[in-house]
């Protein structure tokens, strides 16, 4: 099976569908695997088209974390050991930055790896009875794309440490509870969860929803005064946008928008 096998990406209208397809493996990742997915990455986010990327696990889980056979026999006690970090983490990153906005839809086990993809999302859907949680220590193992970074910034210091310190499983319902992801949804309804959701995504200004994201992102780790000139910018951008005049127009006359993009 080719790594187009195993991962698999699909346009469908304007939303890009991709799945991770190793249910045999729980859907665990490895280096290809991540790299393939960088490249999917890319081209989504350079597409226009594009609105929203959807990633989600074949076989009823999402992705239980690296392939640990691949682990063990390439990496532990390697001198490449540190491009597991680098490359996840690249990913990762890639995924977090890019302009499109993204959606994980968790099912089954969501731990390790496939937990730090799941925070790199903007968004999060989960069936009720998921398995969610960093587990990394349970393997005495750390993980080396987001989570002592992202994390905290999510749930707060205590939470990350509850999570990352003891290797906790949350079902989906109580990682809404944690403040972990945006929802739960009992299994049999995920699927219509997650649609009703990302429609809330695709009818917007694509160009709004760049700039907002942009601005919400960067403003993390800003000051005030800087998160202020950071603001100001994206007014003024928006304010002079095709996209802007269009849903101030459609809004006088009473009628839908027609996005450009732009």
């Amino acid at each position: 099976m080719s790594v187009n096998d195993e991962i698999q990406f699909e346009r469908d209208g304007n939303v890009a569908r991709v799945w991770l397809n190793r249910p045999w493996k729980k859907n665990c990742v490895t280096l290809p695997i991540l790299q393939r997915l960088d490249e999917i990455i890319t081209e989504v986010d350079a597409d226009p088209e594009l609105r929203v990327l959807v990633l989600r696990g074949r076989g009823g889980t999402f992705c239980s974390g690296f392939d640990l056979d691949e682990l063990q026999a390439d990496y532990i006690g390697s001198s490449t050991a540190m491009d597991v970090a680098v490359i996840s983490a690249k990913v990762c990153d890639r995924l977090y930055s890019m302009s499109t906005p993204s959606v994980a839809v968790l099912e089954g086990y969501v731990t390790a790896g496939g937990f730090e993809l799941m925070i790199s999302c903007d968004f999060a859907i989960a069936a009720d009875d998921a398995k969610i949680g960093d587990f990394h220590i349970r393997r005495a193992l750390f993980g080396g794309a987001g989570p002592i970074y992202r994390l905290p910034r999510m749930i707060g210091v205590r939470k990350t440490k509850e999570l990352m310190l003891t290797g906790k499983l949350l079902s989906g319902a109580e990682a809404a509870a944690f403040d972990l992801i945006n929802k739960s949804a009992p299994a049999e309804e995920l699927d219509a969860t997650v649609e009703e959701f990302i429609g809330h995504l695709t009818d917007k200004s694509p160009f709004q929803m760049r700039i907002t994201k942009m601005a919400v992102d960067r403003g993390l780790d800003a000051d005030i005064q800087s998160l202020m000139v950071l603001e100001h910018l994206a007014v003024g951008v928006t304010l002079n946008s095709e996209d802007a005049a269009e849903g101030v127009a459609a809004f006088l006359e009473k009628r839908e928008p027609k996005w450009k993009g732009r």
